[in-house]
C-alpha cells in the first residue's frame, strides 16, 4: 500500500462550511421526503434527525471526510461521504431498535430520506467540481509555480502538477544551480534557470507558488533561500526528501510556542483513539454474540481430543513493548511460554490432529475477541509476537519495535497481503514488518473496516499457516 503523502491531512479552511452544506442537504432531504409522502415531521424525526447528524459528523472524522481531496480524488471524496452516510442510517437502524422507536417512523419516508441524501451529498460536490474545473480551463484561479531543485523529490512533485491540471498550478520549470550531470533523471529539459532567477521572478510577481526540493542535509542552502524568499509575497512549500518521505508517522506538533516534527508516534491521536477503540467494542461486542456457538464447540472439541486445558496463555508485547498475556484455543501437546518458543512448522509433531484444523482456519485466535474488549488487543493491528521472537528479531529487522507504537491485533494489513503463518526467513518477517509499519502509517478507520472484510473472505486461511 504505497501513500506518498508523508504528513497527515489537516482539515481545509473551508471544511466548516463544507460540514455546514452536509449538515444543511441532509436536514432538507429529509424536510423533503417526509413533504413527498405526506408524513408531519413530529419531535420523533427531529430526534432521528440528530441521530443521524452527529453519526454523520462523527464517521466523517473517521473517514477524514473533510481534508482536501486532492485532484483525481474526486471518486474517493464520494465514497467516502456514501460510506459515511450509510454507517449513519446504519446507526439511526440500531438506535430506532434498541430504543424501540422504528414503529414511531415511516419506512417509506426514511427510505426516500436516505437516497435524497445519497443524491444531494453527490450532487453538490459535483457541482462543486464542476465549478473549479471551469475556472482553471478558463485561465482563471491558475497560479505560476516553479520547483528548486532537480531531485529526485522535484520530480515527482513536478509529474503530479502535470497528471492533474485542475489543482489550478501551470508550472513553469525547475531552477537550480548545480551541473547537469547531477539532475535527476529526465529534469535537464525542464530546466529554466538558476535559483537567483527563480528568486529575482518572485520577486517581480511572476511566480505565485515556490517548491523547494533540496535535501534536508543542504540546510545552509535551504536557509539562505527562504530567507532571500522572505522578501516576496509567494507561497513556499518544501518537498520532503527521501528521509522525511519515508518516515513511520510524520506529523507537525507544538510544545508552547515550539513546532515539532513526530517521527515515531501512536497515529491514533486525540478523537482518533475514541474512534479506534469504539471500533474495537462495538464490532467486538458484535462478532462475540456471533461466535458464541463456534466457541462453545471448539471448547468441547479441545477437551474431548486432547490432554490440557481448553485455552492457552501466552506472554506477548502490547503496546509500548509492555507484556500482555493473549488467549488461544490450544492447539498443541505442549504450552510453551519461557524464553525459548519454537515457531509452529509444516508437519509440526507437537500439533494436534484438531489443532492443525484450528490453525489453519484461525478458529485458534477466536478466544482473543475477549483481549479486545479488555483493552489489550485491537481487532486490527500487527500480530502479536511470542516475548522470545520479539527479542531475537528486534535485532535482526530495522524499525521492527515501532510496530508496538499500536496495540496488537487480531488480523492485520500484513495477514490479508499473504504474510501470514510462519516466518522461518528473516525477509519474511521483513515483508511483515513492512507491511505493518505501512498501517500505521496510513492508519484510519476506514482502513480497519477494509481489512475486517479481507480478513472475512480471504484472511482466515492461508498456504503458511501451520
Amino acid at each position: 500500500m504505497h501513500n506518498s503523502q508523508t504528513f497527515k491531512s489537516t482539515s481545509t479552511s473551508g471544511s466548516l462550511f463544507y460540514r455546514f452544506l452536509d449538515s444543511f442537504f441532509i436536514t432538507i432531504s429529509l424536510i423533503f421526503s417526509a413533504s413527498i409522502y405526506g408524513v408531519p415531521l413530529a419531535r420523533g424525526y427531529l430526534l432521528v434527525l440528530l441521530v443521524v447528524l452527529f453519526a454523520f459528523l462523527y464517521f466523517a472524522e473517521a473517514f477524514n471526510l473533510y481534508r482536501s481531496w486532492r485532484s483525481g480524488k474526486f471518486r474517493d471524496m464520494v465514497i467516502s461521504t456514501w460510506g459515511t452516510l450509510i454507517l449513519s442510517f446504519v446507526t439511526l437502524l440500531i438506535f430506532a431498535f434498541v430504543f424501540k422507536f422504528s414503529e414511531q417512523l415511516s419506512r417509506v419516508t426514511v427510505t426516500l430520506w436516505f437516497f435524497s441524501c445519497l443524491i444531494s451529498l453527490f450532487l453538490w460536490r459535483l457541482g462543486s467540481q464542476i465549478y473549479k474545473k471551469n475556472r482553471r480551463r478558463m485561465g482563471l484561479s491558475m497560479r505560476n509555480v516553479a520547483i528548486i531543485g532537480a531531485t529526485e523529490a522535484g520530480a515527482n512533485i513536478f509529474k503530479q502538477i502535470k497528471l492533474h491540471d485542475d489543482l489550478g498550478y501551470n508550472c513553469i520549470g525547475f531552477f537550480e544551480d548545480r551541473k547537469p550531470g547531477r539532475f535527476f533523471d529526465n529534469v535537464a529539459m525542464h530546466i529554466e534557470g538558476t535559483i537567483d532567477q527563480a528568486i529575482e521572478q518572485a520577486k517581480t510577481g511572476k511566480l505565485d507558488v515556490i517548491f523547494l526540493a533540496l535535501p534536508f542535509k543542504a540546510e545552509d542552502r535551504i536557509a539562505d533561500i527562504l530567507s532571500r524568499l522572505g522578501d516576496t509575497t509567494v507561497d513556499v512549500h518544501i518537498v520532503p526528501d527521501f528521509l522525511i518521505s519515508n518516515l513511520m508517522h510524520a506529523r507537525i506538533d507544538h510544545v508552547g510556542d515550539i513546532d515539532t516534527l513526530s517521527v515515531f508516534e501512536s497515529p491514533y491521536v486525540g478523537s482518533r483513539l475514541i474512534m479506534k477503540r469504539t471500533l474495537d467494542i462495538v464490532a467486538g461486542i458484535a462478532i462475540l454474540l456471533l461466535i458464541v456457538p463456534v466457541l462453545i464447540v471448539v471448547s468441547i472439541a479441545v477437551k474431548l481430543t486432547s490432554k490440557g486445558p481448553v485455552l492457552f496463555k501466552q506472554d506477548r508485547y502490547g503496546l509500548g513493548g509492555e507484556r500482555i498475556v493473549v488467549w488461544k484455543f490450544r492447539s498443541m501437546t505442549v504450552q510453551e511460554n519461557d524464553d525459548t518458543v519454537i515457531q509452529a512448522t509444516k508437519n509440526d509433531v507437537r500439533i494436534t490432529k484438531l489443532g492443525a484444523f484450528l490453525r489453519r482456519t484461525s478458529l485458534d485466535e477466536l478466544p482473543q475477541f475477549f483481549n479486545v474488549l479488555s483493552g489489550s488487543m485491537s481487532i486490527v493491528g500487527p500480530r502479536p509476537h511470542a516475548v522470545s521472537h520479539n527479542e531475537e528479531y528486534r535485532q535482526k529487522v530495522a524499525f521492527y519495535m515501532l510496530r508496538h507504537k499500536v496495540k496488537p491485533g487480531i488480523t492485520g494489513w500484513a495477514q490479508v497481503n499473504g504474510y501470514r503463518g510462519e516466518t522461518d526467513t528473516l525477509d519474511k518477517m521483513e515483508k511483515r514488518v513492512e507491511y505493518d509499519l505501512q498501517y500505521i502509517k496510513n492508519w484510519s478507520l476506514s482502513l480497519d473496516i477494509k481489512i475486517i472484510f479481507l480478513t472475512v473472505f480471504k484472511g482466515f486461511t492461508g498456504k503458511n499457516a501451520y
